[in-house]
């Protein structure tokens, strides 16, 4: 018997921080800014209203949020100077030396565009089934017949669960009238 010796990584073999921080979690520090500004920006068009059942007004809660995403960009940033990195996988079902599969990420964009393109001409039946039926392909299964009918299944239940138990009407497209 031959035995195999894996790659496998722990916080005490991977090299140190470098001097200054990751560039990469940096940009996770901007975004964080960026997003938590525009929060901020666009609960600022809200007309500060108020009433005697809600004294605070709908500009609170995203006021907050904003504000919180702004502080927590510069704690962050803060943590990365200094040093700070998150703790690598340490999964036993993750293999650190395999790459990306990256037709298995662009099969899955195709097919969130292609639900956001025939949402409207289709309908959500139609396009969330396409949507389901062409994530369970894209993610490896291979039970055609089984995963269509669960898509089809899925897509019936959310349609229905939305006009009926939130009074949220999805597009019903070429199934208008029918459903």
């Amino acid at each position: 018997m031959s035995s195999e010796v894996k790659d496998e990584r722990t916080v005490e073999d991977s090299p140190p921080p470098r001097e200054g921080g990751d560039r990469a979690q940096y940009g996770v520090c901007v975004f964080l800014a960026l997003l938590g500004t525009a929060v901020i920006v666009d609960a600022l068009g809200i007309p500060h209203i108020t009433s005697g059942t809600d004294p605070v007004g709908p500009r609170a809660v995203p006021l907050i949020l904003g504000a919180l995403l702004v502080l927590f960009a510069v704690l962050y940033a803060v943590d990365v100077a200094r040093g700070g990195r998150g703790e690598p996988e340490a999964g036993e079902d993750v293999d650190l030396s395999g790459g990306s599969d990256w037709r298995t990420v662009a099969m899955l964009v195709a097919v969130f565009v292609a639900n956001a393109l025939l949402i409207e001409r289709l309908g959500w039946v139609i396009s969330g089934a396409l949507l389901f039926w062409g994530t369970a392909f894209a993610l490896g299964n291979r039970h055609y017949i089984r995963s269509l009918l669960i898509a089809v299944t899925l897509s019936l239940t959310t349609f229905y669960a939305f006009a009926i138990g939130l009074g949220v009407n999805l597009p019903a497209g070429v199934l208008q009238g029918i459903l």
